[in-house]
């Protein structure tokens, strides 16, 4: 895919804007790994979304160390073995700055070739603990941790619904399996036992089927860390079947096209997602912004902002470009980013508030309250 040049255009956003700011001269190149194929195609639009919105943004303001930033956009459909040749694509172009991946499996994979060759990824939505629990010092993240997401279901489902029966079902594959396993074991170890725990391989036929044998079974509650698209169709399915427990979702699911294809029997379902940066004052001025374009900052499109803003800010505050010193600054450093003023652990994590419920009503989520 060809790379895409973004011209100076809006006014400058919050956190990039300094005064007398020049316009940059010189370019760099940012490399960006989304979906722009497969199942998570909806999370990697809102994620590229944000990463443009940042980049005309901090050019605006004279670009990162006074370099344009140039976006080098790369699909690797969520898929493991895309991702290492996405990321090989870019060390051999020489790019030193990667914003992305999205799907857990391939940050992991494509974070391997990154830190052999010193280049910083930054990612918007992986979440699997192990990304950043190998302790890779050009691996970041701005988003939370699934072993975080996990303990929060758990607390969620004990405090809720402990009377209640429930079920945690995956679908087989590796987010959705260790979501399922962490949220077992961290139930299991307050004392609440699931009434089922299930592995089903998502169809039509498959989900009608599932849907028969947990209502037969009584189940009040069901926990399911599917896409937006599988667990959409899960739950339109067993809704039609006259099957409408209290579903639980995950932060896959933070996107419209679950409830586009769930239908009205999204209304009531519930989900862990990172805290809403569009609601928080730091984030004021992009969602205006956005919403100035007519675009809806929507779930994942504020943390792709922010995954570029971070870079942005911490090449700008050590007047340098180059990858080995902006990953220093990023873990020395703290920064006024859309996610508020953050900074990064020593294995890469951010140190932004974590998970929280939301609620789905009328095709949109909302924070549940306690």
């Amino acid at each position: 895919m060809s790379i895409r040049r973004l011209v100076l255009s809006l006014a400058v956003a919050a956190g990039f804007w300094a005064p007398g700011a020049r316009p940059a001269l010189a370019e760099i190149v940012v490399g960006v790994a989304v979906p722009r194929s497969g199942a998570y195609v909806a999370i990697g639009e809102q994620v590229l979304r944000g990463i443009e919105a940042a980049a005309r943004d901090a050019n605006t303001a004279g670009g990162l160390n006074g370099e344009t930033i140039v976006l080098d956009v790369q699909d690797d459909a969520c898929d493991s073995n895309k991702a290492t040749a996405v990321a090989n694509h870019f060390v051999q172009s020489k790019v030193g700055l990667v914003v992305g991946h999205v799907c857990s499996n391939a940050s992991i994979a494509a974070s391997e070739v990154y830190a052999a060759s010193g280049v910083v990824m930054i990612t918007a939505a992986s979440v699997a603990a192990r990304l950043t629990d190998r302790g890779l010092p050009t691996i970041f993240r701005v988003c939370g941790r699934d072993d975080d997401q996990a303990r929060l279901s758990a607390t969620v489902l004990a405090e809720r619904f402990r009377d209640r029966k429930i079920a945690l079902i995956q679908d087989l594959t590796p987010a959705s399996r260790a979501l399922a396993a962490a949220t077992k074991d961290n139930l299991n170890r307050i004392g609440i036992n699931e009434a089922m725990s299930v592995a089903f391989s998502p169809s039509d036929a498959d989900d009608a089927a599932l849907a028969d044998r947990l209502k037969g079974a009584g189940i009040d509650v069901v926990y399911y860390g599917g896409d937006a698209a599988e667990m959409g169709r899960l739950v339109r399915i067993s809704a039609e079947r006259g099957f409408r427990p209290q579903w639980f979702g995950t932060s896959a699911i933070a996107t419209q096209e679950f409830a586009r294809i769930a239908g009205p029997a999204s209304n009531g379902v519930l989900m862990t997602f990172y805290l809403d940066p569009s609601r928080q004052p730091a984030a004021a001025a992009v969602v205006q912004a956005f919403k100035a374009d007519g675009v809806d900052p929507t779930g994942s499109t504020i943390y792709g902002y922010a995954a570029l803003q971070a870079l942005v800010a911490a090449g700008n505050f050590a007047r340098a470009s180059d990858p080995r010193t902006i990953a220093a600054t990023l873990h020395r450093e703290r920064f006024d980013l859309v996610l508020g003023p953050v900074g990064f652990d020593a294995k890469g994590d951010v140190t932004a508030q974590g998970y929280v419920i939301y609620v789905w009503k009328d095709g949109a989520f909302t924070p549940a309250g306690k």
